[in-house]
């Protein structure tokens, strides 16, 4: 039997369950290994973390990805003390999805404390791919966002007891609000990553950056599983690892900025990231746990301390920016190398490069 309950009960049980599914380091980026350099040539003070994703300008490049709003006073206090964090720590922020404040406006302020905590801040919107272009408007003028994020979770859906079944036309309502509104549009996959495919279909329509978000981090599978009398345990180990999402999305980079999200937690996680194809790394389930079990104060030290891990190894590749990381050369090696092999995709461009 199926119960059914509120979107504001349903919003609390997933931050519940995400909790629980405890992340662990994952190996999903053993396989990438930089090429140790002993004359970097540059000095740690030479480092800049400040960089672009298409049209917004960013001071770093982690992210505060989408998590919660519209569960009413728990998750009202879990935004506002992210977006205290965004501030302080100069990170953009993404909300969870505002259906349910579009649905219900006495759910709007846990969403608006985002805007009021951080006024000056980049602050994504973010809605599923069932939304029309009005929803997309509110959306935005809710929170007065600087860019759009749509979210596909189609493995969610179909093991969320009462989720969608239809996903017909997301495609051609993307590319509606990619025309309506006037801010950037991103498309976030809900941990199970993307393909070269998918990414390609997107950049057609005008989407401007797309978020991977492979599998290695929360597993929403896992969550939903938790919540049905009858699990669909097929779905617990489905996806694409991260890696290989961000580096089949970026053979497209040229047109579409590539996000990575899924399984980092380390600054090494995110410089590999980055350094495979990433031009932003986005993060949730890790600062979320930190925030509820330590505090805001403890989550502004973790991004700080992730922030000087960067500074530390792009030092030691000899890398003075981003775009530099991009060009560093590495290794790829087990799984992953033997996926992209079989997708066609040549590593070799990874071990020979030189961003001289």
């Amino acid at each position: 039997m199926v119960i059914y309950v509120s979107r504001s009960e349903r919003k609390w049980d997933h931050i519940r369950f995400a909790l629980e599914n405890r992340q662990t380091h994952s190996t999903i980026f053993d396989d990438v290994k930089f090429i140790h350099q002993s004359l970097p040539n540059i000095s740690v003070m030479d480092v800049r973390l400040d960089h672009s994703i298409g049209e917004l300008s960013l001071s770093s490049p982690i992210f505060i990805n989408a998590m919660t709003g519209g569960g009413g006073e728990k998750t009202y206090r879990i935004n506002q003390q992210l977006a205290i964090a965004a501030k302080n720590t100069g990170l953009a922020m993404a909300v969870g999805s505002q259906m349910s404040a579009i649905k219900d406006k006495r759910e709007r302020y846990t969403y608006e404390i985002v805007r009021k905590e951080n006024p000056q801040g980049t602050i994504i919107a973010n809605l599923g791919c069932e939304a029309t272009t009005d929803d997309a408007k509110v959306a935005i003028d809710m929170i007065e966002a600087n860019a759009m994020q749509i979210h596909l979770n189609v493995i969610q859906e179909l093991t969320m007891p009462e989720g969608d079944r239809d996903f017909s036309g997301a495609l051609k309502r993307i590319e509606s609000i990619v025309k309506a509104v006037e801010v950037p549009v991103i498309v976030k996959e809900v941990g199970f990553g993307m393909t070269m495919e998918t990414v390609r279909a997107l950049t057609g329509v005008g989407v401007s950056a797309v978020d991977v978000g492979g599998s290695g981090g929360t597993n929403f599978a896992e969550i939903e599983n938790n919540r049905r009398d009858e699990s669909l345990s097929f779905f617990n180990d489905w996806g694409i690892p991260t890696p290989i999402s961000i580096i089949e999305a970026a053979l497209l980079s040229e047109k579409i900025s590539i996000i990575g999200s899924g399984g980092f937690i380390s600054g090494l996680d995110i410089a590999k990231g980055i350094a495979i194809g990433a031009n932003a790394i986005g993060m949730a389930g890790n600062f979320l746990r930190i925030l509820v079990e330590k505090g805001v104060e403890s989550l502004q030290a973790e991004i700080e301390k992730l922030h000087k891990e960067l500074t530390l190894i792009l030092t030691a590749l000899g890398a003075k920016s981003i775009s530099d990381l991009k060009q560093v050369p590495l290794m790829i090696s087990g799984d992953t190398y033997h996926w992209l092999n079989q997708r066609g995709i040549d590593t070799k461009q990874f071990s020979q490069r030189n961003k001289e």
